[in-house]
């Protein structure tokens, strides 16, 4: 079959193109088979094909953790789901038996395992995993709007419903609206009667998260965004903050946080190490929390806003499988604003 792989981790250069990848089996119960048609990029796949501590892989790799397709076959036992079934991915795999996966906290699985990272990933046109890690879509759900669907939105309802409990009231912080996690945040965060503020380096990016519903944008070169929503709130400062950007913004984002605030970050796309002054710690009373992809509960009611129509998530371009090393290098430059997608299904 054909797939987008890496022989080894590294940079963008070792990804390759190939035809010639054995299609998985069907090796047990409670799996299903899908054809792929469509997957979205995420950073996650720029930090496989690095490398990430503590990976292990056997080439040639297959790389991708998001996508759609349609259920080519399932095993006996299996009844959620049809072949012909359209359907999307939930990239993260847990145990089911732990007592993590018991409360339902499928993240937290002492077993997590998330395509593409641990397991072959999506970007190939067959994928087998199991039938829970799958939720019909209806024809009503086009093939663009499932393609710009996956873990950002899954990781972003986490962050902003469960974790933040974000609700009327709430002034909510996001940092670089170009991406799918933010871009799903401010869906989320305006959904729940909040005030959204977002930024990004570049002004038609913030014009374009206006028109999506962004209350207040702050081009973020050069100031000190911190101080900049300090100035405009009378000094209270936002009460959620949404931060995956990591040592570039950790003390920005703490400056804008006001007292009670609740920050709530899944990554560090800039780096790991965090600079917090613990008395304005527990002086502001802050709650500072982490959250990572999502559960079945999660997942679900993500899909059920794609469903309902209520994810506008935008796409910025579409390249063929073929042609995934380019789609890698636009999400590696950042000019993107929305989804980078690969288009699987042969045309």
């Amino acid at each position: 079959m054909r797939a987008l792989t890496i022989p080894a981790t590294g940079s963008v250069d070792h990804v390759e193109f190939r035809r010639d990848i054995a299609s998985p089996a069907l090796a047990g119960p409670g799996l299903v088979r899908l054809r792929m048609q469509a997957a979205p990029l995420n950073h996650l796949d720029l930090w496989t094909v690095r490398g990430l501590p503590g990976m292990q892989i056997s080439a040639p790799w297959i790389i991708g953790s998001d996508g759609w397709g349609i259920v080519a076959e399932v095993a006996e036992d299996v009844a959620n789901v049809r072949v012909g079934d359209r359907v999307v991915v939930n990239s993260g795999l847990s145990c089911r038996r732990c007592e993590y996966c018991d409360r339902g906290e499928h993240p937290l699985c002492v077993k997590y395992r998330v395509l593409g990272e641990h397991l072959p990933g999506t970007f190939a046109e067959e994928l087998v995993l199991p039938a829970t890690n799958v939720r019909t879509i209806p024809p009503s759900v086009s093939d663009t709007a499932a393609s710009a669907f996956g873990l950002a939105a899954m990781t972003a309802w986490r962050m902003v419903v469960s974790r933040a409990a974000v609700g009327p009231g709430d002034d909510v912080l996001i940092w670089g609206i170009g991406g799918g996690v933010a871009q799903a945040a401010l869906c989320f965060a305006k959904a729940r009667g909040a005030r959204v503020w977002v930024t990004s380096g570049s002004d038609e990016k913030l014009a374009r998260a206006r028109a999506m519903g962004a209350d207040e944008t702050i081009n973020h070169t050069g100031i000190d965004v911190g101080r900049e929503v300090r100035a405009r709130t009378g000094k209270r400062g936002v009460t959620v903050v949404i931060d995956s950007v990591g040592t570039a913004t950790w003390e920005q984002s703490l400056g804008a946080l006001g007292r009670g605030g609740r920050l709530v970050t899944c990554g560090g796309t800039t780096g790991h190490e965090l600079r917090t002054d613990v008395r304005r710690l527990f002086w502001n009373q802050w709650t500072i929390m982490g959250s990572t992809m999502g559960n079945d509960a999660e997942f679900n009611a993500a899909a059920d806003e794609l469903i309902a129509g209520r994810l506008p998530l935008p796409v910025d371009s579409t390249f063929p499988l073929e042609r995934g090393r380019e789609a890698l290098e636009r999400l590696q430059s950042g000019v993107q604003f929305g989804k980078v997608v690969l288009q699987i299904a042969a045309s």
